[in-house]
């Protein structure tokens, strides 16, 4: 497995902190996930649970729209994966979904997440759910979601072919 991940300094202002680890994170389900095969990725290796390395990218892709785009930028955007008809379709469909599909929508929406982000001040705010939310949570609940996520990667990763790291 390929680390190409750069580790967030110990020093910065607030903005470059949260991206930072933002970034760190993002970086780390995309390790988890290089030099495994479609099928390996598509592997649900803890049943009864439905999660996979896929299922997370999935996931993550819509979580990125969902709050960046969405919530921060205010944009009218349908669900991504159909997840309006089924809200776990992300994972539950990942058995059958494209590999490649799936990466490159993430990628997508990430990049759309970085611009947004780098536009914004961090007191910008968004509405969800009728209530104002702003960039500042928005950047701490991703390093909260991706580094959830990262651990179930991590469990995943080591159960399909034994590799473990940070």
């Amino acid at each position: 497995m390929t680390d190409t991940r750069t580790p967030p300094p110990f020093t910065g202002d607030e903005p470059a902190m949260l991206t930072n680890w933002l970034e760190w994170h993002r970086a780390t389900l995309a390790v988890k996930c290089a030099g495994l095969s479609d099928e390996q990725l598509r592997e649900r290796s803890a049943p009864p649970s439905g999660l996979s390395l896929l299922g997370l990218v999935r996931h993550m892709a819509h979580v990125e729209r969902s709050w960046f785009r969405n919530v921060l930028n205010g944009e009218d955007l349908p669900k991504l994966w159909d997840k309006d008809r089924d809200n776990d379709a992300d994972f539950k469909e990942a058995g059958t979904a494209s590999v490649k599909e799936a990466f490159d929508v993430w990628q997508e929406e990430i990049g759309h997440a970085r611009a947004i982000s780098a536009a914004k001040p961090l007191d910008a705010a968004g509405e969800r759910h009728g209530q104002d939310c702003t960039h500042r949570w928005i950047l701490v609940h991703m390093i909260e979601e991706y580094a959830r996520h990262n651990g179930h990667a991590d469990l995943l990763r080591e159960r399909i072919d034994g590799v473990t790291g940070e």
